[in-house]
């Protein structure tokens, strides 16, 4: 296995949040200088190739993978794009959650779900349906996410106080909260076809 490839893989899976030099070192179990030349060679890999959509920066001590800017363009049309209409039961769930706890870090809602969920908030995130309303005052100053004013027109709701009353929602009828925007977001995707 190669470090590069082993820390390339986990920046990737890492997602927005990134990982300190310190997760990287203590991840890959090894010595602090074979993961500093292994993150230079590989921004200077993605630096020079011209055919890379890819870099890796460096943000208040993370690393992370991001989209190189001369692609903006394509990543705006293809969260426009039919391909990106539709939201998933992941995003459905993860934007429920957001919008009932917010603001919240991608840790909070990874353990709400159970599962990882950066990739989620990415594709929320291109769809202007949450944004970053600041970093968390604890160790990493984790983003905070919430929903954004899209969110309540996609929604048709002009203020966040008519979402339902989850707590008599969860106990008159045992459903999930992503129940709550699925019948609404059914119509919005018939109204669309």
């Amino acid at each position: 296995m190669s470090i590069l490839g082993e820390i390339e893989s986990l920046l990737f899976v890492s997602g927005d949040e990134g990982l300190l030099l310190a997760d990287l070192v203590a991840l890959t179990r090894q010595e602090l200088s074979l993961v500093e030349e292994a993150i230079q060679e590989l921004q200077q890999k993605y630096s020079d190739d011209e055919h890379s959509g890819l870099a890796l920066v460096s943000f208040a001590g993370r690393y992370q993978l991001v989209t190189k800017g001369k692609y903006a363009e394509s990543i705006r049309q293809y969260a426009i794009s039919p391909f990106a209409t539709k939201l998933s039961q992941a995003a459905l769930e993860t934007l429920a959650i957001i919008a009932y706890k917010q603001p919240l870090t991608r840790a909070q809602i990874d353990t709400i779900r159970g599962v990882q969920s950066s990739g989620t908030l990415q594709k929320l995130q291109l769809r202007d349906l949450i944004e970053s309303k600041g970093r968390e005052n604890s160790p990493g100053k984790p983003i905070l996410y919430g929903t954004t004013d899209y969110f309540m027109n996609y929604f048709g709701i002009t203020d966040m106080n008519q979402l339902p009353d989850i707590s008599n929602l969860m106990e008159n009828n045992q459903e999930d909260i992503q129940d709550l925007f699925n019948q609404r977001y059914a119509q919005l995707s018939e109204s669309e076809e």
